[in-house]
């Protein structure tokens, strides 16, 4: 299929309180595959819904007028703007774990959205943004860091309902989060956005969903609008699908299994220092909510297929679970994150054993992206609370080994610590990491993390060294 990019639509995916009562049942908004709505906000600014600004009494100020500009008398046309401004400065000491200088970068990202809905059945979204970097000891910045202007996203939506499915069909430039976040995830570390091009289907019922989708990549240019195309060279397409668990089979719960098959295909795919062409077929599930003050989630997926003529045969698995230690609502939690991903033959000839997510949350495994779940093992204890009713509080500390002691350690690029793959031994490394959110006002954020790594024998054997990371932004979003 060519793609055709042209101005489109947001789906809604979010429903307001508001409206609840009066609305039919429908799959559980928040696990139709868009991700978390917090506060009115979502990560995908098309996932939130502002009808409740209808109503002149529940508007605060100016700001909140523009979530809802009615464009005809009855209301049923109008227009969401949004807009998002992050000031971001990283300081990493002994950066990709080489003693030297440390790196330090400056990083704005500015963001303007506009969602038009046309009555009922469709929707149009458009989104632009600027990135730009600076600091000291940068390098040569990608289109992720450093971008003039980029159409972000740009899709057209039509949806509607037939009994109790409802139904729907986008197309355009978007972001695509159906699945484990540490599968597929917009990355909001980067300071653009990852973008696909392409087609997502969805059918859902309150009780169960599909979603049918068929993407090309966005390859990201350093300069103004035209340099931003799809990436013919990359292509991820498969179905993704859902359902509720019955509250009654765990004596209250509230789960969701959520089922997938994908493919993703590469021409230009890398390992041991080949470049040839890659398909990798992933096929797994995703178990994941509440039960009682239990919360998980759950993934374990086989990847399989070939690079050029090696067989694939992978595996990750990923089992993070928390505990409230309360019944109120911020009660603190504790919990461990055990995550796998397999290794082996990155630099032989036989079967290639390593993992490969399509584009996972690069920061999971590492603040300071040292670290992905490719030959990797991971074990991770961690604590989360909030002290006040504005500061949220986290803190974790992870060990961390390579699978296969004859393959490299990687990097959240994929990209291996050379000379990793030529010694013995499989404990990679130790991870101290915290973060804090502070919510300064309803629109505006500041959120700081910091993380030191400790070089563990594979790494030290290969001549890397320890490193620190530190992390703070702030955040306005309107």
């Amino acid at each position: 299929m060519k793609f055709n990019p042209f101005w489109g639509a947001a789906a809604l995916a979010f429903t307001a309180p508001t409206f609840a009562e009066t609305s039919p049942p429908s799959y559980p908004a928040a696990a139709q595959g868009d991700g978390a709505t917090v506060g009115g906000y979502n990560l995908s600014r098309w996932a939130e819904d502002w009808r409740v600004y209808r109503d002149p009494a529940k508007r605060d100020d100016f700001l909140d007028r523009l979530k809802y500009l009615p464009l005809d008398e009855d209301g049923d046309i109008y227009l969401t703007l949004s807009g998002e401004a992050r000031a971001r400065m990283n300081l990493t000491g002994n950066p990709q774990l080489i003693e030297g200088p440390e790196q330090r970068q400056d990083i704005l990202r500015l963001v303007a959205g506009a969602d038009l809905h046309v009555g009922e059945h469709l929707r149009f979204y458009g989104e632009i943004a600027h990135g730009q970097i600076s600091g000291k000891n940068i390098g040569t910045p990608s289109g992720t860091f450093n971008n003039n202007f980029v159409y972000q996203q740009y899709f057209a939506e039509a949806k509607g309902r037939v009994g109790d499915i409802d139904l729907g069909v986008r197309y355009g430039r978007q972001e695509f989060t159906d699945g484990p976040n540490l599968l597929i995830s917009q990355r909001d570390n980067n300071t653009i956005r990852f973008v696909l091009n392409g087609t997502r289907v969805w059918a859902r019922t309150p009780v169960m969903r599909a979603t049918l989708f068929d993407f090309e990549t966005t390859d990201l240019g350093n300069g103004g609008l035209g340099d931003d195309v799809p990436d013919k060279n990359r292509r991820f397409s498969g179905v993704s699908a859902g359902f509720v668990v019955p509250q009654n089979w765990l004596g209250g719960s509230k789960l969701f299994f959520d089922p997938f098959f994908w493919r993703r295909r590469n021409r230009v795919g890398t390992w041991g220092g080949i470049v040839a062409p890659a398909v990798r077929y992933y096929a797994g599930a995703r178990l994941w909510g509440d039960v009682g003050r239990l919360s998980l989630d759950w993934t374990l997926v086989h990847q399989y297929g070939e690079f050029q003529d090696r067989r694939i045969d992978a595996w990750q698995a990923f089992f993070a679970q928390t505990w409230k230690l309360g019944e109120e609502k911020n009660a603190p939690r504790v919990g461990v994150h055990v995550d796998y991903g397999s290794g082996g033959g990155g630099y032989d000839k036989g079967t290639l054993r390593n993992a490969y997510a399509p584009y996972g949350n690069n920061i999971y495994f590492s603040y300071g992206l040292f670290l992905t779940a490719t030959n990797m093992i991971a074990i991770a204890p961690n604590i989360s609370f909030t002290p006040t009713s504005k500061l949220r509080a986290s803190f974790e500390y992870q060990f961390t080994w390579r699978d296969d002691r004859h393959d490299a350690v990687y990097r959240a690029n994929y990209t291996p610590y050379i000379g990793t793959e030529r010694v013995t031994g499989k404990d990679v490394a130790q991870l101290a990491r915290a973060q804090l959110i502070y919510s300064i006002a309803p629109r505006l954020t500041l959120t700081a993390r910091g993380e030191y790594l400790k070089a563990g024998d594979v790494m030290r054997k290969a001549g890397y060294v320890d490193s620190a990371f530190l992390g703070t932004w702030l955040s306005f979003r309107f």
